[in-house]
């Protein structure tokens, strides 16, 4: 395909932020989201701020007459990164893999794949999430374990609602998931015991995990819980986090714990038992050399991919296929501010990852949930 006409505009995520949006050939159209818990060591979105980036690309980009063929081909965009940002350069590669495919990506990069991924869905939350008082731990999520991605998202609904009712909640996080009254701890026990009763989740084994996001309450000398239990606080050193993720993951059959310590604890991730999935989100930041550099520390055997953390699906998919190489489980991922856009269903399915997180309830979330129901009734 030839790029004859590209134009990009100023759109609203779900957090009501500034994002972009960028059309190719007036037809193909494709939006990148934005995280309010991000890693350091994360690209940054925009060289100066959307406005710019669109204007760059309406007005100075020139993308007219580039030809694109494969998926490889995506690499000429790179070259746009100091001027645009990696969200803004992402949009362009995702429009372009829609005119590609005619909005078929998954069978563009691989028409021989039959993986559907299974969900990570957001039930419960606080963190940076949510303005309000509440957990220290970001994410609770569900993981179904059934074999339908139709029969996951039924099970995850059920649950949600149930939650709600339950608890006699009404305020959501960024993300739709549930903001609790009570500490990280009784979440913790409350959700053990509501899984442990498949009469709860629609006749589905469903497991939990935790993304802590731990970063976001450290210090640099202590993790700072602001209701860890019983209405108190309490201030953990590395030492005592180890300890009580460790303790979490036995007492409570975590099968999934991301970012448990801060995003530089390289040593620390280590010491995390790994009879679980260990992931690295703001330690790894989808960037190959951090990724490289936690392999040789030996801190985990799983980890977060977002594409817009490193700007570039072309350096995305070397981070994933150098995951597979290595044995790390790969787990793709939406961020807290998203768009309507479902490319990475499109990427999970593609890329064979085993993995997605996507959250629950909002339609930016359903509507990535929607797409992988649509791509199983194909396959």
């Amino acid at each position: 395909m030839i790029i004859k006409e590209v134009k990009a505009r100023k759109i609203l995520n779900s957090r009501k932020e500034p994002a972009i949006e960028v059309t190719i050939n007036s037809k193909y159209s494709a939006s990148a989201p934005s995280g309010a818990s991000t890693g350091t060591h994360e690209v940054k979105a925009f060289a100066k701020d959307v406005n710019d980036s669109c204007f760059y690309i309406n007005h100075k980009a020139t993308l007219k007459g580039l030809k694109f063929n494969t998926f490889e081909d995506l690499e000429q965009i790179d070259s746009l990164m100091p001027k645009l940002g990696g969200n803004a350069v992402l949009a362009i590669q995702y429009a372009i893999m829609r005119e590609m495919s005619d909005n078929e990506v998954w069978k563009f990069l691989n028409p021989h794949s039959r993986s559907i991924p299974m969900p990570l869905g957001n039930v419960i939350g606080g963190g940076k999430h949510t303005k309000r008082h509440s957990t220290s731990i970001q994410e609770f999520l569900l993981m179904p374990r059934a074999l339908s991605i139709r029969d996951n998202i039924e099970a995850m609904r059920i649950i949600h609602e149930k939650i709600g009712k339950e608890l006699k909640l009404r305020e959501m996080t960024d993300e739709g998931a549930w903001i609790p009254n009570g500490s990280d701890k009784a979440v913790l026990e409350y959700l053990h015991k509501l899984l442990s009763n498949i009469e709860n989740t629609n006749g589905i084994k469903v497991n939990f995990g935790v993304d802590m996001a731990a970063s976001s309450f450290w210090d640099g000398k202590h993790y700072n819980y602001r209701n860890l239990l019983n209405g108190k606080a309490a201030k953990l050193t590395s030492k005592q986090q180890i300890e009580f993720v460790n303790l979490i993951i036995k007492e409570h059959f975590l099968c999934y714990v991301e970012d448990p310590l801060n995003e530089e604890d390289f040593d620390g991730f280590s010491k995390i038992r790994q009879t679980t999935l260990v992931c690295g989100d703001d330690l790894v930041t989808t960037n190959l050399e951090r990724l490289k550099e936690a392999l040789k520390r030996k801190a985990i055997n799983c980890m977060i991919i977002k594409p817009n953390q490193i700007g570039s699906i072309i350096q995305a998919k070397k981070v994933v296929d150098f995951a597979k190489a290595n044995d790390i489980i790969t787990v793709i991922s939406h961020r807290s501010g998203e768009t309507m856009d479902t490319m990475i269903a499109d990427l999970a399915v593609a890329w064979e990852i085993p993995y997605i997180k996507t959250g629950i309830h909002g339609k930016e979330r359903e509507c990535k949930l929607q797409r992988l129901a649509d791509i199983e009734a194909v396959l």
